[in-house]
């Protein structure tokens, strides 16, 4: 199992996963040519793309779906307040439940709080090994935190410095709609959720959907190693993802 986040910021997202015989890709909020170009960088013709997972349906999710879907027909798995939503036109969708699979991908689905018609954090497991990815919530359920636990990577947002924010040009309604329960987590709320999660399984965590401009790469990293030390947790490899390089792609794998 393999991972690489694409693109990953507030003006577009899009994170690829693969199996032995499975490749997929988690929104698309980026131009398609942009997921084309990184997509062969990695070795992978678009045409293998065989799904498309949406986790809702905000631009910076799904702004080069549209031309995607009509350009190679891959499966779009969404919930059904999410297509109506989209008005997408494509026969080759799939309205998914709690729990599905994607070829050999098994994927469970976690409710999220976000000001969107509907949002959802995944877990995709397969062989063995698992991948949680989570953007786009104000918080996280504590009902769903066992199920979180102890995985093998995740791809997680931490989205934004509180600091930064406050004293940013930001009008004060936009600071209070980051800020609120539907909004996005920080740096700090991430790393307090990352290090409950975090055990001994968990190999590789990617800090993903960074503000531009309410973060910085080393501040968000720096209070994750900062809660991590607290917790007497380590983790080997941390990436912060950013918006116009892909990461690495990397094997997921137990420690």
């Amino acid at each position: 199992m393999r991972v690489c986040a694409l693109a990953s910021g507030s003006k577009g997202n899009s994170t690829y996963i693969e199996t032995n015989t499975t490749k997929i890709l988690i929104d698309i909020g980026t131009t398609s040519l942009y997921i084309e170009k990184k997509l062969r960088e990695i070795g992978v013709d678009p045409k293998e793309i065989g799904a498309i997972l949406i986790s809702h349906t905000h631009k910076d999710h799904v702004g080069g779906l549209r031309v995607f879907l009509k350009k190679y027909n891959p499966t779009l798995f969404v919930t059904k307040n999410m297509l109506k939503e989209l008005d997408v036109i494509t026969d080759n969708y799939v309205i998914i439940d709690d729990t599905f699979n994607i070829g050999d991908l098994k994927v469970t689905s976690i409710k999220t709080s976000h000001d969107a018609i509907d949002s959802k954090a995944y877990i995709l497991e397969n062989n063995n090994r698992s991948v949680v990815y989570i953007t786009d919530t104000g918080y996280i359920n504590q009902k769903n935190h066992k199920i979180l636990t102890n995985r093998n990577a995740y791809i997680f947002e931490s989205n934004y410095d509180v600091d930064m924010l406050l004293n940013s040009r930001y009008p004060h309604y936009l600071k209070q709609r980051i800020l609120s329960d539907k909004g996005h987590l920080s740096n700090k709320d991430a790393s307090y959720y990352l290090g409950k999660f975090i055990d001994r399984n968990t190999k590789t965590v990617i800090l993903a959907h960074l503000s531009h401009e309410n973060n910085k790469p080393d501040i968000a990293k720096e209070e994750l190693l900062n809660r991590l030390k607290a917790e007497n947790k380590k983790v080997d490899n941390i990436i912060v993802s950013t918006q116009k390089e892909r990461t690495e792609l990397i094997e997921v794998w137990l420690k």
